[in-house]
């Protein structure tokens, strides 16, 4: 009996012990999953510092409740954010938060609120237990760098610009600046030589983000295209050649980049649909349904409607010369109606392929003093010039410009403290 009862003990002992790993092992995943649920924010944890990023769903007052802060604390702190800084909300994936103490299990004692790589608001709390906050702007060490490419066979101009080291977001920039004067889609060639003189924003040696383009030049078929960023003495600034004229015409030839051409503008064309000859007063820009259309230029909406040629269809009037048609719509944006003041850029509606067509494309078409004009080639005016005082501090500024773009060309590693 007393060695069956002495192996009876021995099981009993090693089921509870097993019973209680089991339980432990729980606890430990439990404890796990809820403490990577309350902290799934923090990216990092320091002694006295801990770093919070916005995520979807995140409120100001949950952030800081989490952070040990009481309700007398939030209140007073979303106070003076809107009031003192003019913060209501906070983004997610781009707001960041610090909260800083002065020992490990201290209070927080200040929070910053950084909101771009360049402001941050600093919130700290005093003896008294009162919040006070200021604003604080981060000093910009901005460097000019210069780019050079080349297309070669069966590039595009982004692939060629990769290649160069331009970043995406300066080619894009670059891109809507060329694209009032090119079409991408015909008048590229091998052999195109073109160079950005963009700026590059650091803080403390380490590079945040790209900054404005400073200079654009492309050999485009119809000769070299020369673009420099000018600031004028009202505070305004803009794009202009060499000789101070401005360099963003009034309305774009292709509204939709990278789309390829279908159909040019052609006084005698068979019509897919129709069968027969007849005139083809626009271009047509192969996009998927549902891409954005954007206005070519600023202007009054002076149509929007459909009919059985250009299906549903929006018109916009710019100027005392100048309108454009855009047609084949899938439907027309929101708030965008006859009478509607929309700017350059501006989505009006949607490809698609209402009307007579064979698949989704926009039909676009520049009409001048009442006629039909080719987009491609006709000659679009200047948003604006440089008036007398400002056009010779414009050419004593792009001298300069030049003289350091000669100097980065020939020493391509180097770059302009600005």
């Amino acid at each position: 009996m007393k060695k069956a009862k002495k192996i009876m003990n021995i099981t009993n002992l090693t089921r509870m012990v097993i019973a209680l790993a089991v339980l432990l092992g729980l606890i430990a995943i439990y404890l796990v999953l809820t403490g990577s649920r309350s902290q799934k924010n923090i990216t990092e944890i320091t002694e006295n510092k801990t770093i919070v990023v916005v995520s979807s769903g995140d409120t100001l007052s949950g952030l800081l409740l989490a952070q040990g802060l009481n309700h007398n604390d939030v209140h007073t702190i979303d106070k003076v954010l809107k009031s003192d800084a003019s913060i209501s909300t906070l983004r997610a994936q781009r707001d960041k938060l610090e909260f800083i103490r002065q020992g490990i299990d201290s209070p927080v004692s200040k929070i910053i609120v950084i909101t771009s790589p360049w402001n941050q608001v600093e919130l700290t709390c005093g003896d008294s237990g009162n919040w006070a906050c200021k604003k604080i702007e981060i000093a910009r060490d901005t460097r000019a760098v210069y780019r050079t490419g080349e297309i070669q066979d069966g590039d595009s101009f982004y692939l060629a610009g990769q290649r160069a080291g331009i970043p995406a977001g300066i080619l894009a920039e670059v891109y809507d600046l060329l694209a009032f004067e090119m079409d991408f889609e015909r008048d590229i060639r091998a052999g195109q030589k073109f160079s950005v003189l963009y700026e590059e924003n650091f803080s403390d040696g380490k590079k945040i983000d790209n900054g404005r383009v400073l200079a654009v030049s492309f050999d485009a078929l119809r000769g070299k295209v020369e673009m420099y960023y000018f600031k004028k003495s009202d505070g305004t600034s803009g794009y202009y050649d060499e000789n101070g004229n401005g360099a963003i015409k009034s309305l774009k030839r292709t509204p939709i980049n990278n789309a390829k051409i279908t159909s040019k503008f052609s006084k005698n064309r068979k019509h897919p649909v129709l069968g027969y000859t007849r005139a083809h007063k626009g271009v047509d820009f192969r996009a998927s349904t549902g891409t954005p259309i954007p206005a070519a230029g600023a202007g009054r909406v002076v149509a929007r409607s459909y009919n059985r040629g250009h299906g549903n269809y929006v018109k916009i009037r710019h100027n005392g010369s100048f309108e454009t048609l855009y047609a084949h719509m899938s439907k027309f944006a929101k708030g965008v109606n006859v009478g509607t003041t929309v700017r350059q850029g501006q989505t009006i509606g949607y490809v698609g392929s209402t009307g007579y067509s064979t698949g989704p494309h926009l039909h676009y078409e520049i009409i001048k003093d009442g006629v039909h004009v080719n987009p491609m080639t006709v000659k679009l005016p200047a948003i604006s010039n440089l008036g007398k005082q400002d056009k010779e501090k414009f050419l004593e500024y792009r001298k300069v410009l030049d003289n350091g773009i000669k100097q980065l060309s020939q020493n391509p590693s180097l770059y302009i403290q600005l």
